[in-house]
């Protein structure tokens, strides 16, 4: 089924998102690779606040390259999901609803996202540039010395995903 969901992420969105729906996203998402989730875990060891706000939001695993002239974003394809794996479940608790990025997670996040009725959606590797075009806007918010890993602001438009695993734990990678 395809749809067309809007930012935030809520519990009424993810009520509604099946594994092997089609999503067209819209709305303002965040950047974070390793670095920066490392930075986040360590920002939360120390009991400060986070530079971004969690709750309902959606985190894109990507490294954009740069923008050539008269782009807003240079190719902007997803990162492989499980090297963030052992930060997720801490995120996911403080109200982070939408993950996006490929392959599989472990199974410490998905009963995270089944407690936190968040979802996972695949962005498509190796079409990075393809995916650029519905970015209309990228911001730095934090860590600028990370580069391509700094957290960033993005506003998509329609944004073409597939929901990979939905908030029942239901995972298109487990069906036969």
């Amino acid at each position: 089924m395809d749809q067309y969901i809007h930012t935030p992420i809520t519990e009424s969105v993810t009520n509604n998102l099946k594994a092997g729906d089609y999503v067209y996203l819209s709305g303002t998402i965040y950047t974070a690779r390793d670095a920066a989730h490392q930075r986040m875990a360590d920002a939360l060891e120390r009991g400060e606040t986070l530079p971004i706000h969690l709750e309902d939001a959606v985190i894109y695993y990507m490294g954009p390259s740069p923008a050539r002239e008269g782009q807003v974003i240079g190719s902007a394809g997803p990162t492989t999901a499980s090297r963030m794996d052992k930060y997720t479940p801490g995120l996911l608790n403080l109200g982070l609803k939408a993950m996006i990025g490929k392959g599989k997670r472990s199974k410490e996040v998905i009963d995270a996202m089944i407690r936190n009725h968040a979802v996972y959606f695949a962005a498509v590797g190796g079409a990075g540039a393809l995916i650029s075009k519905c970015i209309t806007k990228s911001e730095l918010v934090c860590y600028e010395d990370l580069g391509t890993e700094a957290i960033r602001r993005l506003e998509v438009e329609d944004f073409p995903l597939v929901v990979v695993i939905d908030r029942d734990g239901n995972n298109l990678y487990e069906k036969n």
